[in-house]
């Protein structure tokens, strides 16, 4: 059962956590963190709360819509604008998120995302939901993009495999840096990915950065706030980048409008409703976002 309480959007995704914390110097698998000041760490106890309170993270305003851009700026060759929609709310168990984006062949590609203990996804192929299987979850959701069902789902958040590691200034704010290791199942299928560093402001309920570690101990992909914008009185993620480190290409994610407070049907944000069209709020409830 869906309950539409406590939502912030794409935000959301970015709020972490805990299953359990430490304070290892290194991570397993050949990781070692970062040479930070090691002081001022909470311990198992106090993490666990923080994280808490980030997942807590939002404001009550029922479900919401989203419109937005991602914009794929290679290191070489011509950007690419798509765009897209996207339903949320949350159910018993986390969020969920209906994302509609047009490729650039003008056809228009869904998924729907849920995390939570029992995290799921799925898109849409030859008119029917279906699980995103295997490696799927690491590709694209478009070509040429940085983005993928795995950095919305963020399923490490329930990796119970998870220690505070070290206390950084990350864009001048001091924050937490928190370590998912993926559990054997996950490694298997996917074994280039070590794991997932984050970086939690130590005062505010907002991420400042996420870290995708790959087997060689270097970071693979970053994903980082932009900009922030209150819109009704609540903080929305205005923008983020996801940056591929290995290729120097980066997608940036822009919020262009926003309705919040609403009440979709029931089934609107389940598989079997995904390929069906969804009606898109009256643009009386839609606030846009400016540049």
């Amino acid at each position: 059962m869906r309950r539409p309480v406590r939502v912030a959007g794409l935000a959301l995704a970015f709020l972490l956590m805990l299953a359990a914390a430490d304070r290892a110097a290194a991570a397993p698998g050949g990781i070692t963190p970062p040479d930070y000041p090691q002081i001022g760490l909470p311990d198992a106890a106090a993490a666990h709360a923080l994280l808490d309170q980030f997942r807590q993270a939002g404001f009550a305003t029922g479900d919401y819509f989203l419109e937005f851009d991602l914009r794929q700026m290679p290191r070489r060759g011509d950007e690419q604008l798509y765009h897209g929609r996207l339903w949320g709310g949350r159910g018993d168990d986390g969020m969920i998120m209906r994302i509609v984006l047009r490729d650039g062949a003008g056809q228009d590609r869904r998924w729907l995302v849920q995390n939570g203990p029992q995290a799921g996804a799925w898109n849409v192929v030859a008119g029917q939901a279906q699980p995103l299987a295997g490696t799927s979850i690491l590709d694209p959701l478009v070509g040429g993009v940085e983005l993928t069902a795995f950095d919305l789902q963020m399923p490490y958040l329930y990796w119970p495999d998870t220690s505070v590691v070290a206390l950084n200034r990350i864009r001048g704010r001091p924050a937490y840096a928190f370590v998912f290791r993926p559990p054997a199942a996950f490694a298997v299928i996917h074994p280039e990915l070590a794991a997932v560093r984050a970086y939690l402001d130590t005062e505010f309920d907002r991420p400042l950065q996420i870290e995708i570690i790959g087997r060689d101990g270097g970071v693979h992909k970053t994903l980082s706030i932009v900009d922030l914008k209150k819109i009704d009185g609540q903080w929305m993620l205005k923008e983020f980048d996801v940056r591929d480190e290995l290729t120097r290409d980066k997608t940036r994610f822009s919020l262009t409008a926003v309705a919040l407070g609403l009440d979709f049907s029931a089934g609107l944000l389940s598989p079997g409703r995904l390929a069906e069209d969804a009606a898109v709020p009256a643009a009386s409830r839609l606030v846009l976002v400016a540049p």
